[in-house]
């Protein structure tokens, strides 16, 4: 008898998506029901959540927007950079150099402009706040939601966080674990924004009690030295090399964080001595949060893998302790001689069962919740429910993975999945600002005109953009691998024209601009426009480009060929 798929009997199966349906409602729903089938029963057998001290998953974290968690030291300018991606003020907005942001803020979209407070924001049904109930009124008085109709909010949920100070006093009067809290969203964030200032680099005890409730997120993590348009380009480099180390100091990951540099909001810089790098590394971070949206579902698959890794390593040890207890007499002092040898517990489950050492709990914090238990009363081990956890991670999480693109995909296949993250044939994307004034450039008016740059504007009209937009489901369908066409693919296109081996050679050398011998869109664009020359119009081939043929992202390098030459 073949084993029950564990993502629900074949009426509820029944349910789910269709093929031709959005994709990632399809994996959000199994998620979901692999959830509750498979991992909830073992969550509460063993616990799950008094011992890793994280509530149980509910429907509406599966189906929630990605998150974006800012934190940070106070002025360090995450509220002023929210501002700038929503490009307006916000309900309940509060910026100065002082410390201004004194509670959790989520900025949510809606029909209207208006704060929640944070009791109603944990009891919407809508909304996956449900679990900061735990915290208690303390710190729900000083979480609130800020609603306000917003394209950039329709793809993502931001986070503000209460700015950090230095010393043991705020830590007292903040009336809650703030590092708890801030544990509690990272699990649920897609992207975790640290931000620091170009003028105070120190990492207080609490900001670092935070940094390191963000281990296992590492990569999630972003990292921004605010304001360094403030500073001179010697003086930048010092403090990006000073900061650097301190993360090095205060973050266990060996890999060096990403930290992009510049001045996140909307005023002028200060100076423009580093523009450029300024501008480039803006583009960056905007293009790493405009994705957010297509990654939403691999990061739901990960998270929850995650978590079941966690699940099993808890019923082992669980179950590991519970066979150690006598049956009658001397309970208390076995429970005591195990808590004390924990770390040789550990040791023995891991290497019984071949566990990971980065899935098990944290040794001080489990010894004291154990301590508040006792062992005689867990529950016993069913070797079935560890099965049913193998068998998802074995099977059912790789058949969700191959929903996703993959480079095995043929161009029809990775055509349809692609689709599941776009709306009309668009891929979904958060629409973020460009701040060309602000970087001392003047903006062009035609850069968000769907009709493309005029002729007149000789830097940035292409002359084939409406040949390349017939083109680009003809290219498409040539199976492009990373954007590009393999040498070979590009040739047997152009041996398909029937035009002489010189020609084609001529051809060759004119379109692959950058001489890395394959052909991206914009140069398989330029090729067949000239196929079409000869073969359509009887043209001769130029022995250069005209400009307006150049795609304008690529009329750098044929400038430097005419140098060179």
């Amino acid at each position: 008898m073949s084993r029950k798929n564990l993502s629900g009997d074949g009426a509820s199966a029944k349910k789910l998506p269709t093929e031709n349906s959005d994709r990632t409602a399809m994996i959000s729903a199994k998620l979901k029901s692999i959830y509750r089938n498979a991992v909830l029963p073992i969550e509460k057998r063993y616990r799950y959540d008094y011992f890793f001290e994280t509530p149980l998953l509910t429907d509406v974290e599966f189906d929630s927007k990605p998150q974006v968690l800012l934190i940070g030291q106070y002025s360090v300018g995450k509220t002023s950079f929210i501002r700038y991606l929503l490009g307006r003020d916000f309900p309940g907005q509060r910026i100065g150099p002082e410390p201004t942001t004194d509670r959790f803020t989520v900025l949510i979209n809606g029909p209207d402009e208006r704060t929640i407070p944070g009791n109603a924001l944990s009891v919407h049904p809508d909304l996956p706040f449900r679990g900061l109930e735990r915290f208690g009124v303390s710190f729900l008085s000083r979480f609130e939601g800020s609603q306000m109709p917003s394209s950039v909010l329709r793809s993502v949920t931001l986070v503000d966080t209460p700015g950090i100070l230095s010393g043991e006093k705020q830590r007292v009067n903040r009336g809650y674990d703030f590092t708890k809290v801030v544990s509690w969203f990272a699990d649920r964030a897609d992207l975790i924004i640290l931000l620091f200032d170009a003028h105070k680099l120190d990492i207080s005890d609490e900001l670092k009690g935070a940094i390191d409730t963000l281990k296992g997120h590492e990569e999630k993590i972003r990292c921004i030295l605010n304001k360094a348009d403030q500073i001179d380009r010697q003086q930048l480099m010092r403090v990006y090399g000073a900061l650097l180390w301190s993360l090095g100091k205060t973050m266990s990951s060996p890999e060096v964080a990403r930290v992009y540099v510049g001045s996140f909001w909307e005023e002028p810089l200060r100076t423009m001595d580093n523009s450029d790098l300024f501008e480039k590394e803006e583009k960056d971070l905007m293009r790493d949060l405009a994705v957010l949206p297509r990654q939403s579902a691999v990061r739901k698959i990960n998270e929850l893998v995650k978590r079941i890794r966690k699940v099993k390593t808890l019923a082992y040890i669980i179950s590991h302790l519970k066979a150690q207890m006598p049956s009658l007499m001397g309970k208390e002092k076995m429970q005591n001689k195990l808590i004390n040898d924990l770390p040789n517990v550990f040791r023995s489950v891991m290497k019984k069962h071949n566990l990971a050492p980065g899935d098990f709990p944290d040794i001080n914090s489990f010894s004291e919740r154990l301590r508040e238990v006792k062992f005689a009363e867990f529950n016993a081990f069913q070797p079935k429910q560890m099965e049913d956890l193998d068998a998802v991670l074995n099977r059912e999480i790789p058949a969700l993975m191959e929903l996703l693109p993959s480079e095995k995909d043929t161009p029809e296949t990775l055509k349809a999945k692609m689709a599941a993250s776009s709306v009309g044939g668009t891929p979904v994307r958060v629409p973020l600002p460009t701040g060309n004034d602000k970087f001392g450039k003047k903006r062009n008016k035609n850069e968000s005109n769907p009709f493309g740059f005029a002729e007149d504007d000789t830097d940035q009209y292409w002359s084939l953009q409406d040949s390349s937009e017939r083109l680009l489901s003809t290219f498409e369908a040539l199976g492009p691998k990373g954007g590009f066409l393999d040498t070979q693919t590009a040739r047997d296109v152009l041996v398909k024209t029937g035009l002489s081996k010189d020609q084609l050679r001529q051809i060759w050398n004119l379109s692959d601009i950058d001489q890395d011998g394959y052909f991206d869109f914009e140069e398989y664009v330029v090729a067949m426009f000239l196929v079409d020359a000869v073969v359509q119009k009887n043209r001769p081939i130029p022995a250069q480009l005209p400009t307006s043929v150049v795609p304008p992202s690529k009329r750098n390098l044929t400038r430097y060929k005419e140098s060179d030459a």
